[in-house]
C-alpha cells in the first residue's frame, strides 16, 4: 500500500514539476530551495552518465527492474514484526517502480528539487570541502529510496540489541570444586 501511494505521489509530482516548471526554475526558499525541471540520463544523482552501450543500458533499465522484482521477494518475506523494514522496503519498492517507469517512458528519470547552500559561511565551507554548494537535483523517488535505506539501517541496529551475557558467569560450580 505504501510502495504504490509512494509511487503514485512520485509520478503526481514529476507531472506537475513537468508542466509547472516549464518556463524555468522557480525559487521556493531563496538560497536553499528551488525547483527546476532536470531530466537525468545517468543513475541515481547522476552517476554512470558516461558508460557506452550496452552497458549503460544494463545499469541503468535491467538492474532496477531485477531490483525491483527482489525488493517484492525480500518485502513478502519480512516479518510483521520487523516495521522499518517493511516501510524501508515499500518506499525503496515505490521509489525504483516509478524510476524506472520513468527510463521505460521517457528514457531519462524526470527530477525537479534543487537543495542548495546559499549562506555564505555554509557555502563557502561546502564549496572548499566538495567543489559544490549544491546537491545533486533529485525526486520525490530517490527520497524514498533514501529514506527506505535509512529505515533498512534503523532495522539492522534497532534488532541487533545489546551484546548477550557471559553464560558461563551464571553457571553452576562443578560439585569437584567444592572442597
Amino acid at each position: 500500500m505504501l510502495a504504490g501511494g509512494w509511487f503514485v505521489a512520485d509520478q503526481a509530482t514529476k507531472g506537475l514539476a513537468t508542466w509547472l516548471l516549464a518556463d524555468g526554475p522557480v525559487t521556493v526558499v531563496p538560497g536553499t530551495l528551488r525547483f527546476a525541471l532536470s531530466h537525468n540520463r545517468g543513475a541515481l544523482f547522476g552517476l554512470g552518465h558516461g558508460l557506452v552501450e550496452p552497458w549503460r543500458t544494463l545499469l541503468l533499465l535491467a538492474l532496477p527492474l531485477v531490483a525491483v522484482v527482489a525488493i517484492v521477494v525480500f518485502l513478502l518475506r519480512v516479518p510483521e514484526r520487523e516495521r522499518f523494514a517493511r516501510l524501508g522496503l515499500a518506499l525503496i519498492l515505490g521509489g525504483a517502480a516509478g524510476n524506472v517507469l520513468d527510463r521505460l517512458v521517457w528514457g531519462h528519470v524526470i527530477d525537479f528539487i534543487d537543495v542548495y547552500a546559499g549562506w555564505e559561511p555554509a557555502m563557502g565551507w561546502l564549496v572548499q570541502r566538495f567543489g559544490t554548494n549544491r546537491w545533486p537535483t533529485f525526486n520525490v523517488a530517490d527520497m524514498g529510496l533514501v529514506i527506505g535505506a535509512g529505515l533498512l539501517l534503523l532495522e539492522a541496529f534497532w534488532r541487533r540489541g545489546p551484546a548477550p551475557a557471559d553464560a558461563s558467569a551464571d553457571a553452576p560450580a562443578d560439585v569437584g570444586d567444592e572442597a
